[in-house]
């Protein structure tokens, strides 16, 4: 805090500033809020080697140089880890979606998603790749995390090469796509519904270049609310109209086997926040995400009972995990 005070008082000479504390997301980095002079801001204390604040700085200027509305840097320190931004409010779109209001809310949001598509590089270089590899380490935080810390559930050679088949087809699937740029986490919490009604972005720094439907599977197969399939399946389907129609995805592709990249994208994207929330309560103490672990499981019991490929791991999701994960209940 020292630290910080040190930072606040180059930015604003002569000033006490009380910080008040608000409520930080699943990574290591701490957010405060503060006024002067009828301005509102945000501290943000991302803690090297933990965050890159660097990355955040240029992720920052690649979105709002796309057009897309993202916190403005005031002051920034980045040996320390300190950034002074401006404040975009605190209405979550989460707060605001009932069901009058998603449809509207999510084509925005949809729409919204053609700008970060075309960022491909920031001042620090190309996006990363999210590829074969880098999706299967992320199926593995599941395996690691929620089926053997969670759940204490251990795995035969069988079951480990059962599993490493059928997360190699989900990543071969996510590849077969065209890909383009893509937020990575962009859901209702990370989008702020402004005064005039449109749509701000944060958490934006861990942005990459990876499958074209991923970015939309993570809004509408949102982790933190769950809307009716029928909706899912229209706007998903809107979507893929859309990218057809600005020639981002061949007319040779069919809706159902959009509708399949879609589902088993989001299988991928499920299957890894389950070993995710898993691992922030274990490793960090962060224990509120537990309680959206089951609604983050039925999204992937959903996918492997609808698609006959994915018979063998739906059995024993059903018959290991999902007995496992009721008996935490």
């Amino acid at each position: 805090m020292q630290l910080i005070q040190s930072f606040l008082a180059a930015c604003f000479p002569g000033e006490t500033i009380q910080l008040d504390p608000i409520t930080g997301d699943a990574s290591f980095r701490r957010y405060f809020r503060f006024s002067r002079a009828l301005q509102h801001y945000i501290l943000m204390d991302a803690p090297t080697p933990a965050e890159d604040c660097g990355r955040f700085v240029a992720t920052q200027q690649a979105f709002a140089n796309a057009g897309l509305q993202v916190p403005q840097i005031i002051a920034q320190d980045i040996q320390q880890g300190f950034l002074l931004l401006s404040d975009l409010g605190d209405t979550l779109l989460l707060s605001k979606l009932t069901e009058d209001t998603a449809s509207s809310f999510y084509r925005q949001a949809l729409a919204q998603l053609a700008q970060i598509r075309k960022i491909s590089a920031t001042s620090a270089g190309p996006l990363p790749v999210f590829d074969q590899a880098f999706l299967m380490r992320e199926m593995q935080i599941f395996i690691d995390w929620c089926v053997l810390q969670h759940l204490q559930v251990s795995l035969s050679e069988q079951e480990q090469g059962m599993l490493q088949r059928y997360f190699l087809r989900l990543a071969d699937s996510a590849l077969q796509q065209p890909q383009a740029g893509m937020h990575r986490d962009y859901h209702s919490r990370n989008l702020m519904l402004q005064p005039d009604g449109s749509l701000a972005v944060i958490d934006f720094q861990d942005a990459v270049t990876g499958p074209i439907s991923y970015d939309a599977v993570s809004l509408l197969k949102d982790c933190y609310i769950k809307w009716p399939t029928e909706l899912v399946q229209t706007l998903s389907q809107e979507f893929y109209q859309n990218l057809v129609a600005q020639e981002e995805l061949s007319a040779e592709v069919s809706p159902d086997q959009f509708q399949q990249w879609f589902d088993w994208m989001g299988l991928q994207r499920h299957i890894k926040v389950c070993g995710i929330f898993c691992r922030l309560y274990h490793r960090d103490g962060k224990s509120g995400y537990l309680t959206d672990l089951p609604r983050v499981f039925d999204y992937v019991l959903e996918v492997t009972s609808r698609y006959p490929e994915l018979q063998e791991l739906d059995l024993w999701l059903n018959t290991k995990v999902k007995p496992a994960l009721e008996a935490k209940d």
